[in-house]
């Protein structure tokens, strides 16, 4: 989270109908039809919000994609528990960003750029939640809110290539939210943060002084730690701004700082995070499932170790389980959302950066993309081809153009979502 807790095609092609040439229909890109009025389209890009819900394991990939494409495709057994939504989603198959590496490449879900290979990159691996925070700025309190379950899935990066962990406490999130710090409180985190700015001043004097006596590679490093300094000194002035304004009230009870199960913390963060989208304290929002929560409330074994199934019929049958429950839980996020009234400005991105964790494979991932009041088209079946593949970042691309975001390019994107990538 940030210290409280970037046109190819301009934005009128976000207005007009997309087609998909693949397997020789053609069908309705979702994203880029808006159901909105006249009057919403009137509405500032900053009101837009973007959630991005990330599971470490993926899930298993024959109870998931449906066997048919189109709006009217035959649910699968893992998305039959979010079909009463099917109108306001779209489930993509065959995309990827052509990672490698199993556990490692998971990182990249949001980004499209491994850690290794991040220097060659303009703005590093970067995610697709830290650009939209940017844009936001300090338009709300938070420009991003990171939650998670345990330690997470190393789901969001900043521009200069820093993993931000979740807040795995919902007590925690809850008092960063509404709780109203005291005056004694307030003095302390004014006094931290004029500290924290001078010492940041005396750092980039101290780096200024440096740079002429330094090879073109100390450069090159100096410049990313004078971007991680300009970094800090953003989220300072956030802070800073939004220091002495009071916390909106909230619609339920304090949650008591108390030991949970892991699993019956799901839908709690997506109340917490519902209504932080609800009071504008933040436009943007991530939720991380790792691969090591406890499943014994369910009554099957180790996550991970059902994730290596082998086609265990046993195995898979308890993996189902754990998948119609983190589906359910996503259906409970959606509803929530709907009854706050945000839905329909709010783009959901949800998915893996694992497409079979038998085999620890980083292909054709299961992604999901929801909400924004985009004309959705059920299930959108992408090229299986090599020569003929649409990245993923090329959905995130035209998901941040939709937020906003004046940009021609993220990560390893070819460009936006459009027929020209997937004819």
């Amino acid at each position: 989270m940030t210290s409280e807790l970037a046109i190819m095609n301009e934005m009128s092609h976000l207005n007009r109908r997309k087609f998909l040439q693949g397997t020789g229909i053609a069908l309705a890109l979702p994203l880029m039809e808006s159901r909105l009025s006249r009057a919403e389209e009137k509405l500032d890009a900053n009101l837009r919000r973007l959630v991005c819900i990330g599971n470490h394991l993926g899930y298993y990939p024959g109870n998931f994609f449906p066997e048919t494409s189109g709006k009217n495709y035959k649910t699968s057994r893992t998305l039959k528990n979010i079909d009463a939504h099917r109108d306001d989603f779209t489930v993509f198959s065959n995309l990827d960003d052509g990672m490698t590496g199993g556990h490692t490449g998971v990182k990249a879900f949001l980004s499209g750029i491994g850690k290794d290979e991040a220097s060659g990159f303009p703005d590093k691996n970067m995610t697709i939640d830290q650009v939209a925070a940017e844009h936001v700025g300090a338009a709300t309190r938070f420009p991003s809110i990171t939650a998670g379950l345990e330690n997470g899935t190393d789901l969001c990066w900043t521009r200069s290539g820093v993993r931000i962990p979740p807040v795995n406490n919902p007590a925690r999130l809850f008092e960063a939210l509404f709780v109203q710090s005291d005056a004694v409180s307030l003095s302390s985190q004014r006094t931290r943060l004029t500290h924290r700015a001078s010492v940041l001043d005396a750092l980039r004097e101290s780096a200024g002084e440096l740079e002429s006596q330094l090879s073109a590679a100390d450069r090159q490093k100096l410049d990313q730690y004078l971007t991680s300094v300009r970094e800090v000194e953003k989220q300072l002035q956030i802070s800073q701004a939004w220091l002495d304004k009071p916390k909106p009230a909230s619609a339920i009870d304090p949650v008591a700082d108390q030991e949970r199960m892991h699993l019956e913390e799901i839908p709690l963060f997506y109340d917490l995070m519902t209504l932080a989208l609800q009071t504008d304290s933040t436009r943007v929002a991530t939720f991380e499932i790792p691969m090591g929560f406890r499943t014994a409330e369910l009554e099957v074994g180790s996550y991970h170790g059902l994730s290596h199934h082998s086609k265990s019929e046993e195995r898979l049958g308890q993996l189902q389980i754990v998948d119609a429950y983190l589906m359910t839980q996503f259906g409970y996020f959606l509803g929530k959302m709907k009854e706050a009234q945000v839905f329909d400005h709010t783009a959901v991105v949800w998915g893996s950066g694992m497409g079979n964790g038998s085999s620890h494979s980083n292909r054709n991932l299961p992604v999901i993309l929801a909400g924004g009041g985009m004309n959705h088209q059920g299930h959108v079946v992408c090229p299986a081809e090599d020569h003929k593949r649409v990245p993923l970042s090329n959905l995130w691309l035209s998901t941040l153009q939709w937020f906003g975001v004046e940009s021609d390019r993220f990560g390893k994107s070819t460009g936006t979502f459009s027929p020209m990538e997937v004819g």
